[in-house]
């Protein structure tokens, strides 16, 4: 079961492992959650369900404890829920903001009625190629290494799931949205494929997951509150 109320993080026992819904800040990896996981209850079993980009903020599972970190794979499999904006006018290397401009393109007769048009065909069933930013591997190395050095290797593409689709607002460049997708979707490659299909380019400059299945990122805490939240309770006892 996965572990909501705070009350439950430090009275339980935690020698059969739980289950912590973990609000991931903008900047830290989801490895720098893991690693805060371990330090804070001293424990090495750690690890999440899904990463997110050092520039994304959202929802991570994060698992302790051997028994709960053989079943990450149940919650990897869970359908994601994400908002963000997507920038129109604007290519990256890395399709988000982690890298500098590389393409800029004018973005005069892009129309909500275009935007829309685009917005329709993604859902359902496609097919996806992994950006070459990403900690995929090839010959044991991550690809984002080789993509750093200026080397682009041939990906094979991939079928995910669009669920859902919504444009919550337009504010050119800016393009507000929230998806609803399978596992293995790669957000960064939806905003650059949707700049493609206009004509203009885009890159994902804000991203935030919101939910993994049906566990909810208001319902989860931050690290530094799971931290107070611990200290509070060692001092009360």
């Amino acid at each position: 079961m996965i572990t909501r109320k705070t009350s439950e993080i430090v009275t339980s026992d935690l020698s059969e492992g739980k289950v912590f819904l973990i609000d991931k800040d903008f900047g830290k990896t989801s490895f720098n959650v893991v690693a805060n996981i371990r330090r804070i209850f001293q424990v090495k079993k750690v690890g999440h369900a899904g990463t997110l980009d050092p520039a994304a903020t959202g929802l991570l599972i994060v698992c302790l404890g051997r028994q709960k970190t053989k079943e990450i794979y149940k919650y990897q499999d869970m359908p994601k829920t994400y908002t963000g904006t997507i920038t129109l006018g604007v290519k990256t290397p890395s399709m988000d903001s982690e890298t500098e401009p590389s393409e800029i393109k004018n973005i005069d007769g892009i129309t909500e009625q275009k935007i829309n048009e685009v917005r329709n065909s993604f859902l359902g069933e496609i097919e996806q190629i992994p950006p070459m930013y990403s900690a995929l591997k090839h010959k044991g190395k991550a690809l984002y290494k080789y993509a750093r050095k200026g080397i682009d290797l041939k990906r094979e593409a991939r079928k995910i799931s669009i669920y859902n689709f919504e444009i919550s607002e337009i504010n050119l460049p800016e393009v507000k949205f929230k998806i609803e997708c399978s596992k293995g979707t790669y957000i960064r490659v939806i905003a650059d494929d949707f700049g493609d299909k206009l004509g203009c380019g885009a890159y994902l400059s804000e991203l935030r997951r919101t939910k993994i299945g049906n566990y909810q990122v208001d319902d989860a805490l931050t690290i530094e509150g799971l931290e107070s939240l611990v200290k509070e309770t060692i001092q009360t006892n």
